[in-house]
């Protein structure tokens, strides 16, 4: 396969990665997903990254149709790396994809689930344990040795039966015996290996005595220069000072010097360097004879524990992307999804990108089996409903609600359990998100149908999770719009979450529809404003400007600024901001 024929590949990259890696190993490395080889070839981590995502996924890649859907698939994929284990289990993480099969999002997430209840299980010593091994692999670069020292640590914490087979199929004394004579190797058993210095006492002798020769060698005309310094008579004795220095210098003994010389040099310079250059080849000759000898001897040594240090070196790598993703679930108390055809629904789910405790929210749209039990009727969310409208106070929650349920399908779509208490999550073959971008720019509007109107009426499943449109045009046209996009969304057998102010302009909606509400409370002694998070389902909710102008009124420093809130406040409605600053204990004088 020619390099061009990957996607984001052009004739510049193709010439770069040829030239650093040759265009065999360039194609392993991205039918691999190895980052590493792109970018130590000279790519941009961001630009290998999206090459092996489209290399390795690229049918699934379609599942992100917006540019928001797209940066929440970015952020997740980003967080979820802060979890890796080492550098290459984060690249692996970093080019994850949906899943268009549902077998591989299954088995993706047995595996995940498993090291999840795996790590949850460790002592804080242990999970110490774990982390210094594989920082210690990294720091090694990986090596034969350091997988098999990696893989035996994994298993004395009691990494390994049932969890990760891979492990569990190793010979613990096997390894240990090949791990002291790994420690004598540079390189990989199944490729080129050097042998470390200190390995053998003769080898380390042969090469200290061709560093000499080569060090001699690039300075051959300060080697004629220093013999010369003697009162020579004649070029016999220019000879023999030459191999006199030359043995002294390097330790060869005078005879193997002699034996390198020439027999029919045009001078002195000439036969200073011809016999240096002879010296260096033979010596290179005894150090790759002895080197040849000594990692066979190696070889032999680590005999039959040979399997088991290729099946350490394997299962290392992939345990340490299994694990990584088990940190993020267990950081994140994330549970497994059940895959459903069709639907979203999910029980306490929390947005994994708020660090700051939060009110959980539990919501759903199009059919959905949540378990009954332990929910107040209220916040069980109604089934069947394909399309909900999300009204609500301001800084109420709405985007981040969307972009929770996003976040929560794409997590699923990846095989990756969700945080949330429960939920059931639909295969989709688009999820479009969009948020609100105010803009006063006249194509706007035109550049946001073009975002989310093409997905929806594409051939397959569509979620749809769009925010705020009167953001973008005047509200009466935008609440014309809106209902356009909720009957289409129903006619095409979508699912969608729409949020807006403007749900008491909207024409009555299909019966598959509904309107939801999250309401603000007030605000709280220190003047934030509170708001109940969780969407009352089939209520419409209200927007509340008296909260704002009452955290005005009370913030404003100067008093003439502060009369012209209380001017707003009149506006707004001047008993329920008062209220509201009774309620938050707050006085014109602070008291």
């Amino acid at each position: 396969m020619r390099l061009e024929d990957y996607w984001g590949i052009g004739p510049k990259t193709s010439e770069l990665l040829t030239a650093e890696l040759g265009t065999e190993r360039a194609v392993e490395a991205i039918e691999s997903a190895d980052v590493r080889a792109l970018v130590d070839a000279g790519l941009h981590r961001g630009r290998a990254t999206r090459i092996l995502r489209r290399a390795t996924g690229a049918a699934a890649m379609d599942v992100l149709a917006t540019s928001d859907t797209r940066s929440v698939y970015d952020d997740l994929l980003g967080l979820a790396a802060g979890y890796a284990l080492t550098d290459h289990a984060a690249d692996r993480i970093r080019v994850l994809t949906p899943c268009p099969d549902r077998a591989d999002v299954e088995a993706r997430l047995d595996r995940v689930v498993a090291a999840r209840d795996a790590w949850e299980r460790l002592s804080d010593a242990d999970r110490d344990r774990v982390v210094e091994a594989f920082a210690e692999y990294d720091a090694a670069g990986g090596t034969d040795r350091a997988a098999v020292e990696t893989a035996l640590a994994l298993r004395e914490v009691g990494l390994d039966g049932s969890t990760f087979d891979a492990l569990a199929a190793l010979d613990d004394d096997a390894l240990r015996e090949a791990a002291e004579a790994l420690g004598d190797i540079r390189g990989s058993l199944d490729g080129d290996v050097t042998v470390a210095s200190g390995a053998d006492a003769e080898l380390d002798r042969r090469r200290d005595r061709l560093g000499a020769a080569r060090e001699l060698s690039d300075s051959a005309f300060d080697v004629l220069e220093r013999v010369r310094d003697g009162e020579l008579r004649d070029f016999e004795a220019l000879e023999a000072a030459t191999i006199d220095h030359v043995a002294s210098e390097t330790g060869v003994d005078p005879a193997t010097v002699r034996a390198a010389a020439p027999e029919d040099a045009l001078d002195a310079a000439d036969f200073v360097s011809a016999t240096l250059r002879e010296l260096v080849t033979e010596l290179e000759d005894a150090v790759a004879e002895r080197e040849a000898t000594v990692t066979e001897a190696l070889r032999d040594r680590i005999g039959d524990a040979d399997g088991d240090v290729v099946r350490a070196v394997e299962a290392v790598s992939d345990v340490a992307v299994d694990l990584s993703l088990g940190r993020f679930a267990a950081a994140h108390d994330a549970v497994r999804p059940r895959l459903v055809d069709d639907g979203v629904a999910v029980r306490n789910a929390r947005n994994p990108f708020i660090d700051d405790p939060v009110q959980p929210v539990s919501y759903a749209v199009g059919d959905h089996d949540l378990d009954e039990g332990g929910w107040e009727s209220s916040e069980r969310p109604p089934a069947g409903d394909r399309v909900s409208v999300l009204t609500g106070a301001n800084s109420g929650g709405k985007t981040t609600l969307l972009e929770t349920v996003c976040a929560v399908t794409l997590l699923a779509s990846m095989g990756l359990p969700v945080p949330a208490d429960e939920a059931e999550i639909g295969s989709f073959d688009r999820i479009v998100f969009h948020r609100r971008h105010a803009s006063f720019n006249a194509g706007v509007l035109e550049s946001t149908l073009r975002s989310v109107v093409p997905p929806l009426v594409e051939e397959g499943r569509t979620l749809m999770l769009v925010d705020e449109f009167e953001a973008i045009t005047e509200p009466g046209r935008a609440a014309d719009l809106l209902n356009g996009l909720v009957d289409l969304t129903v006619e095409r057998g979508a699912l969608g979450v729409y949020v807006t102010h403007l749900a008491e302009d909207l024409s009555p909606l299909p019966d598959a529809a509904r309107i939801d509400g999250i309401f603000a409370e007030g605000l709280t002694n220190d003047l934030a404003l509170r708001v109940d998070y969780q969407p009352r389902f089939g209520t419409l909710g209200k927007s509340t400007p008296e909260f704002i102008v009452s955290r005005l009124v009370a913030n404003a420093t100067d008093r003439t600024v502060r009369g012209g809130f209380e001017h707003l406040a009149a506006a707004v409605g001047e008993e329920a901001v008062q209220r509201t600053l009774s309620d938050a204990r707050w006085s014109p004088d602070g008291e």
